[in-house]
């Protein structure tokens, strides 16, 4: 019979972090998708403007979910801190390969933290979305103002005596037509980036999710369940609880 044990896995910080950026995540991907897909719903210009000021609002909430994310892997558990969470360090090639041959062989390891397949997933994750929340900053500043970079945007492209203040989307009797256009040209690399990235960052979310139900078929270590209860049962010894 397996020797089952209990082992503390996430702290509620780290958990809270998963599950709002889950949340916002399929936020933005439902609005982003509903804005690529605009020639076909034929949206107002007012329900545009709105659909984007929902799909920046889940941005915000994505993006500083994520710099707290960020902040907590130097103050977490051992599991939520970086040198758990980046594909580099110590040892990891070796862990690597061991995990790889392991699961091949139909017995995977089962680990506490992320296991070291996991970590490159959850790295190219954070990057993604940093990404994202970088050009998505950008780009709502651009196409409505907001901050933190709206303001200077506004500035750009308001007519001579207006107030940047007043600039809002459609005010076209504001602006000043030849700044607009350097502005809009400025804006296209980000567009690029950032739609680039929705489709890529699409993927890997779908991946991840797969990569977590066929870990659990043939692990275990009721790696679902830990998201809420954080806590992980296993049967075998975890390599990163060497001493339990």
């Amino acid at each position: 019979m397996p020797d089952y044990k209990e082992y503390v896995a996430w702290d509620v910080p780290t958990r809270l972090f998963h599950w709002i950026n889950a949340l916002a995540v399929f936020g933005l991907l439902v609005t982003g998708l509903d804005i690529l897909l605009d020639p076909l719903f034929h949206h107002s210009p007012s329900g545009k403007v709105t659909l984007k000021d929902v799909h920046v609002l889940f941005g915000y909430v994505m993006t500083a979910n994520l710099l707290w994310r960020f902040v907590w892997a130097f103050y977490g558990n051992k599991y939520a801190r970086w040198r758990a969470i980046v594909p580099a360090g110590p040892g990891y090639l070796t862990a690597l390969r061991a995990y790889t041959a392991s699961f091949r062989a139909g017995e995977p390891q089962q680990y506490v933290g992320h296991n070291p397949l996991a970590r490159i997933a959850v790295s190219l994750l954070f990057v993604l979305l940093l990404v994202q929340a970088a050009t998505g900053l950008v780009l709502a500043g651009t196409d409505l103002y907001w901050p933190p970079f709206g303001y200077w945007f506004a500035t750009w492209i308001a007519a001579p005596g207006v107030d940047p203040a007043l600039v809002v989307p459609g005010a076209t009797d504001l602006i000043d037509k030849t700044a607009y256009d350097a502005m809009r040209a400025f804006r296209k690399p980000f567009v690029l980036v950032h739609e680039f990235g929705f489709y890529v960052l699409a993927t890997v979310v779908t991946l991840h999710i797969v990569a977590v139900v066929v870990t659990e078929v043939r692990e275990g270590g009721s790696i679902t369940s830990a998201m809420f209860t954080g806590r992980k049962i296993l049967s075998q010894s975890p390599p990163d609880e060497p001493d339990k």
